[in-house]
């Protein structure tokens, strides 16, 4: 069984809006959480929209992950002289394992599936910083395999994304069962792989 990772078995804490709220105050920027959480969420849709008219589509690495975030505090926070110090500030943070929490259906999924005997693997758009924290955050602790997007070179929604996955566990797109929290990104970017999804969350 295959888990997407944030939305679904963790989540930050504190959230995104207050994570960079507090990373913009540490270097003098104050901008309330309501306001950047709707920065962020149209940051966050055009990166989405540069991956997928990329050639070919939503392709990545190490280097574009960091881009891609790089370029989502610019449009939170504006071009000022201080942008690059708060990616620093968030770029750390969210590669610690205390900025992130269990969800609690998730995790119980995750336990039902390794006592059931299944091999139990992540498959995320996390970047690298998800090898560091998958063996100390839990339920991530139970996975066997970790597939983090950057360190495949493809991002869901794509097709090669699970091809890759699958490639690398062995089996066949009808053995596979995605879970995850996201419509398009999880449950219908498998499906047109031709895995079983679940949604949760």
């Amino acid at each position: 069984m295959v888990f997407d990772v944030v939305g679904t078995l963790v989540e930050p804490v504190p959230s995104v809006a207050e994570a960079y709220a507090a990373a913009g105050r540490r270097h003098g920027i104050d901008l309330g959480a309501a306001e950047i959480d709707s920065r962020f969420r149209s940051a966050w849709r055009r990166q989405e929209g540069i991956d997928a008219v990329a050639t070919p589509p939503f392709t990545t690495s190490r280097g574009r992950e960091r881009a891609r975030w790089q370029a989502i505090v610019e449009d939170v926070f504006g071009p000022t002289a201080v942008t690059a110090a708060v990616f620093a500030d968030l770029w750390e943070h969210f590669g610690r394992p205390e900025a992130w929490k269990p969800i609690a259906a998730g995790a119980a999924l995750v336990r039902a599936a390794v006592d059931a005997g299944l091999v139990v693997a992540l498959a995320s758009n996390f970047d690298e910083r998800l090898l560091a924290i998958a063996p100390v955050v839990a339920p991530l602790t139970l996975a066997d395999h970790v597939f983090a997007s950057s360190e495949i070179g493809w991002r869901k929604p794509a097709v090669e994304f699970f091809r890759q996955v699958e490639a690398r566990l062995g089996r066949r797109p009808h053995e596979l069962v995605l879970v995850g929290d996201d419509p398009d990104l999880d449950v219908a970017a498998a499906g047109q792989a031709g895995w079983r999804a679940i949604r949760i969350g």
